[in-house]
Order: C-alpha cells, then structure tokens, then sequence
C-alpha cells in the first residue's frame, strides 16, 4: 500500500500523475541562450534609469538650493545637502555598473580551456642531487 494511498481515501480523492512538460530542457537551453541578451536589457535598463535619477535629482538640487537661499533656513541647506550626496552615489552606481558590465563579459570570454603545465620531479632526494649537479656542471661549460 502506497503511503499516500490511506490520504486519498479519507480525503476522498482520486491520485493523478503527473507528467514532465517535454519541452522543459528546450525552455532551459532556449534560456541559457537569452542569458546574453537579458544581460544586456538589463544594462541598458539599468542605466536608463540611472540617468534618469541623476537628471531628477540635479533639477531637484537647483529648485532645493534656491529655495535655500531665498529662506536662509539651516534645514533647506541640510536637504541640499543630501540631495547632493544621493546624486553623487547616483553617479557611483552608474560608473559602478559600467565595471560589473566588463567583469561579467570577461567572465565569458574566459571560460575557455586552459593549459596547466606542472613539472614534478619523481624520485628520491639522492636523484634529485645528482641531476642538480649535473644541470649546474651543463651550465658552467
């Protein structure tokens, strides 16, 4: 008797099987494939709205420092302040994202093979004394 078998029975349902979409491993290689292209939607989105933000805040900075100097309150000089601060951490980002772009390209590039060369000596250390000296004689003639 199946385990669940007594839970259908109480709860007075019939089991149903449940198939795998066939075209479940196309989905994933069709969106391994789009990888590339989400990646570069998602800059392109990413630095649009950056751009915008920076654009936003620079208006908002000139209508806060006007604002700022026609009522000489301390606090229209602190938001001023900030709104400076938070567009300069706008343009940090952007500058951040242009990095993180190259990384994940590089990441790509370089997952070729690669050669590995070691050179390991097998032997004992009386052996790796006579080819030493015989290397160090090679080279004074």
């Amino acid at each position: 008797m199946d385990k669940y078998e007594k839970l259908n029975e109480t709860f007075d349902i019939e089991p149903i099987e449940v198939i795998p979409e066939k075209n479940a491993i196309e989905k994933k290689i069709e969106h391994y494939k789009n990888s590339k292209e989400d990646i570069r939607k998602d800059y392109e989105y990413t630095r649009g709205n950056l751009y915008s933000i920076i654009e936003k805040g620079q208006e908002a900075i000139n209508g806060i420092l006007e604002l700022a100097q026609e009522s000489e309150m301390p606090r229209a000089y602190e938001v001023a302040g900030q709104l400076i601060k938070s567009v300069s951490d706008a343009t940090d980002k952007l500058m951040d994202l242009q990095k993180k772009l190259k990384d994940v390209n590089k990441e790509e590039e370089s997952k070729g093979p690669t050669t590995v060369n070691n050179a390991l000596f097998v032997g004992s250390t009386a052996d790796l004394q006579k080819m030493l000296k015989n290397a160090g004689k090679d080279i004074n003639t």
